[in-house]
């Protein structure tokens, strides 16, 4: 009958690997394609994946071609070439969708055993507002795209750590688009739990729950629980001749129902509600701190082994202050904010520079050359209109780094042309930061925790997010510590080694190698190395900056707080500037950042808004975004037991090479005769 799921586990708990072992089920029982999406910057991740840990043979459409496992490019003729994927599991970026390309309307028209997307809750309304919440949904392109896929693949899965980012709408709208597909998840056409303000009202307990028999019926009918759901459900099933496939009780079955199941639905309405309702049933929920204290009743031990993390630079004490003249210098950066921000409302440019000057002050110099130099340089992602890291790359000037020109082909944006008064500031904001290039006082905090206090000892990932950041911390310490090799993580090509001064090239892949055979115990990274990549053998990391993002910094720890990790407890220490923006921010989170990671697991993308709100000075809007986030998770934690497979009583087990075969077949291909699996 398919599966339709909100896979929401907290960060670091295997949901890409829980997707892929339905997918390679669903690929081995069906003979639909699977189609896989997600962001652009986890696609290679989904396909490594697939198969290192499983085996699996998948595809990755890169925008003109499909590209397999191997890395076999099967060169296509336009955006019909999509329908040709060489492998049963096709994996395409949620930015193809985003961007309303025409092969994403070829997508859309195709049938699929299993559609499986990553970070779901990037599909979503585009108002959240108080008088939009409850209002028709406005989808963004890719909530649009969800609905339509829905009722043309047999299985849709979604996934995210937060289903709720600001308003439990958000959830309602995920599972809305599960029930185009499937009268299962919310009933059919007539069902109260379709109204979205009636079913989360009544599952919040925002509205009385109803006394009159007839309105409990209408609940509890529309859709009727499986008989899995417990005994009461599998009784009324048997009284009224429903089989499970019957998603809900006809409204005239009332007629029909014995005292005995009239006193099963009055008695039981506040259980449905509170454990069988839609919403729980749908969302699968379980958290870190529940798998790491619950023992397996067969071994006595966790779960989950606990890994702790010991977070440095949270008090105000711990944020790096400015010497004078990087104090001024950053206030000429605010300067510059406020001044594009009364003529421009495009607020990715309006904060560019604040958010880069809280990264380093070399970031922040190369930030303002390129503005001066007409915006040049800028290249933007395929995801949510995010910059690359790569656009400030050195243009040759160091050894073993190409010019910008040369990697690849980004879409670029250029900002508005400048008036005198912002020029004049940032040419004095250039002449000040290039006089002092050498004294970012961040780089002594760096060298000090790595040298002084042991971190280089036990493993250290750096992380930045710009490109400029990392290569000039990279200048820096091999400067120190010239014996030391240390890794640079980015952008393909721009990955390599650090001695001695001298920069080599290497793959991201031979870097990964080196750190797990304890080669390199210092890698630098740009959140090129977020996602992805595990980096058990490390015990520390240091956040050199702050992602306006905050789920990012959930991404960063979770490179070493991992399965794997050998160590009862990591350190991580956060850096930001006195009196910046990211100051100003975590001064206004910190009475509840600990309480919204606990509940939702990561921090919401949403909260992004808080600092573009205090870089423009709109402190109070920045609060009540902060408020705006639910005290607490709207949706009971159901999803607890860990199911067991008595693997011994299964009929039959494929064996490798049959499987491989079977999901090495291309989307318009049908097994052989007596190979179907």
């Amino acid at each position: 009958h398919g599966a339709r799921f909100v896979l929401a586990d907290q960060v670091g708990l295997g949901k890409t690997l829980q997707l892929a072992m339905a997918a390679q089920l669903m690929a081995l029982v069906g003979e639909r394609p699977v189609l896989v999406l997600a962001p652009k910057s986890l696609v290679g991740q989904w396909q490594g994946e697939l198969d290192t840990l499983l085996g699996l043979p998948s595809a990755v459409w890169d925008g003109r071609q499909w590209v397999d496992e191997r890395g076999v490019e099967h060169p296509g003729a336009g955006p019909e070439s999509i329908r040709r994927c060489p492998r049963r599991i096709g994996i395409v970026s949620t930015g193809l969708i985003s961007r309303g390309s025409e092969a994403a309307d070829v997508l859309v028209h195709l049938w699929f055993e299993c559609v499986i997307l990553d970070e779901a809750h990037r599909a979503r309304r585009r108002s959240r507002g108080p008088a939009a919440v409850f209002g028709p949904a406005d989808p963004n392109n890719l909530l649009r795209f969800l609905r339509q896929i829905s009722s043309r693949t047999k299985s849709l899965l979604l996934a995210t750590a937060t289903p709720v980012q600001l308003h439990p709408i958000e959830a309602y709208d995920l599972l809305d688009a599960l029930a185009c597909g499937s009268e299962a998840v919310l009933g059919g056409p007539a069902s109260r739990w379709r109204k979205a303000k009636a079913s989360l009202g009544l599952v919040l307990g925002n509205v009385a729950r109803p006394e009159a028999f007839d309105e409990r019926w209408e609940w509890w009918r529309n859709p009727l629980p499986p008989r899995s759901e417990g005994r009461d459900f599998e009784i009324l099933r048997n009284s009224l001749g429903l089989p499970d496939e019957a998603a809900y009780a006809p409204g005239r079955a009332i007629d029909d129902l014995r005292p005995p199941d009239r006193q099963r639905i009055e008695r039981g309405f506040d259980r449905l509600v509170e454990r069988h309702n839609p919403y729980l049933r749908t969302i699968v929920r379980r958290t870190r701190e529940y798998l790491e204290t619950t023992a397996d009743p067969e071994t006595g031990e966790p779960y989950l082994t606990p890994v702790r993390v010991k977070l440095h630079g949270e008090s105000a004490a711990e944020a790096i202050r400015f010497p004078p003249f990087l104090e001024e210098a950053y206030h000429a950066a605010e300067t510059f904010c406020e001044l594009l921000a009364k003529r421009s409302h495009k607020g990715f440019f309006r904060t560019l520079l604040l958010r880069r000057m809280g990264s380093t002050m070399e970031a922040g110099r190369r930030t303002v050359q390129k503005i001066l130099d007409g915006w040049r340089g800028f290249d933007e992602s395929e995801d949510d209109g995010q910059l690359e890291d790569g656009p400030f790359a050195p243009n040759g000037e160091e050894r073993g780094v190409p010019p910008a020109d040369e990697r690849g082909d980004p879409r670029r944006r250029r900002g508005p042309a400048l008036t005198g008064e912002e020029r004049g500031v940032l040419q004095r904001l250039a002449r000040a930061l290039e006089a002092d290039r050498a004294q970012d006082p961040k780089y002594a905090v760096v060298r000090r925790t790595l040298v002084d206090q042991g971190w280089l000892q036990r493993g250290c990932i750096v992380f930045s997010q710009y490109y400029d950041s990392v290569w000039w911390l990279a200048q820096r310490l091999t400067g120190d510590l010239p014996d030391e090799p240390i890794g640079v993580y980015a952008g393909a090509d721009r990955s390599g080694l650090m001695r001695r001064g001298v920069f080599e090239r290497r793959r991201r892949d031979a870097l990964k190698d080196a750190v797990r055979a304890g080669d390199v115990r210092l890698l630098l990274g740009t959140d090129a190395a977020s996602e992805g990549l595990n980096l058990q053998r490390l015990g520390t990391l240091i956040n050199l900056d702050l992602p306006w993002n905050p789920s990012r910094l959930e991404q960063r720890k979770g490179r070493i707080q991992r399965i794997g990790q050998v160590r009862p407890a990591v350190d991580v220490y956060n850096m930001r500037y006195a009196d910046s923006v990211e100051d100003r921010v975590h001064e206004l989170l910190s009475a509840r950042l600990e309480q919204i990671a606990r509940l939702f697991g990561q921090l919401p993308d949403t909260l992004e808004d808080v600092w573009v709100q205090v870089a423009l000075g709109k402190v109070e809007e920045a609060r009540k975004t902060i408020d705006a986030v639910p005290e607490r998770h709207p949706f009971d934690l159901r999803y607890r037991e860990v199911e067991r497979v008595d693997w011994e009583s299964c009929a039959r087990v494929l064996d490798d090479d049959a499987r491989r075969r079977s999901l090495a077949r291309g989307w318009a291909e049908r097994p052989a005769a007596g190979g179907s699996a």
